[in-house]
């Protein structure tokens, strides 16, 4: 019984400054009005409606999907949105816009886990492309060593080490204009 009368001393204080601001213009009326669903807002804050708890801790929100499962994997070149039921050749991004993960996606319409995010041709068509470009390949020991070895060997003399910087190490002097035409003549 405290909560509910403090709630009613809550809504005189709130309506009491709703009233005191020099901007508020009001019909004597609407005061009993304001008064009124202050009060209410504050007493459903404290003790929400039995009906919305019942039913919020009942059952979650179901999801009935625009397209059947089936219908969403039928087409080999896209993949259905549940949600939309819109072609795409992937979800993550449609899915992001709606604010969900592939995971959340999944759960919300009942899938697998092994549902697919990307149409199947998609996908492997980007492993193709993927294969091509030599990507997800470990590089070879070998293959490493040989190049290097030729960039040693092409960069050290043979005779031994010397004092001398080799041209390859040398800066290269820059020729001006003038400098070209001297040593042309």
């Amino acid at each position: 019984m405290d909560e509910k009368s403090n709630a009613v001393e809550l809504a005189v204080e709130i309506t009491t400054a709703w009233l005191s601001n020099p901007n508020t213009r009001v019909a004597p009326e609407d005061v009993h009005t304001f008064l009124k669903n202050s009060h209410a807002a504050l007493v459903g804050m404290i003790d929400p409606p039995a009906d919305e708890t019942q039913a919020s801790a009942a059952a979650p929100e179901e999801y009935q999907g625009a397209v059947t499962v089936r219908k969403s994997l039928a087409d080999p070149e896209v993949i259905y949105s549940m949600i939309d039921g819109k072609p795409y050749k992937a979800l993550r991004r449609h899915l992001a816009t709606h604010g969900l993960t592939p995971e959340t996606y999944r759960e919300r319409y009942g899938l697998k886990a092994d549902y697919p995010m990307v149409a199947p041709n998609y996908s492997k068509r980007r492993a193709e492309v993927a294969k091509q470009l030599g990507l997800g390949r470990k590089r070879t020991v070998a293959a490493e060593a040989a190049p290097d070895d030729a960039a040693t060997s092409e960069a050290a003399p043979a005779s031994g080490p010397t004092s001398e910087p080799t041209p390859a190490s040398k800066p290269k002097a820059k020729r001006s204009a003038k400098g070209s035409a001297k040593a042309d003549a």
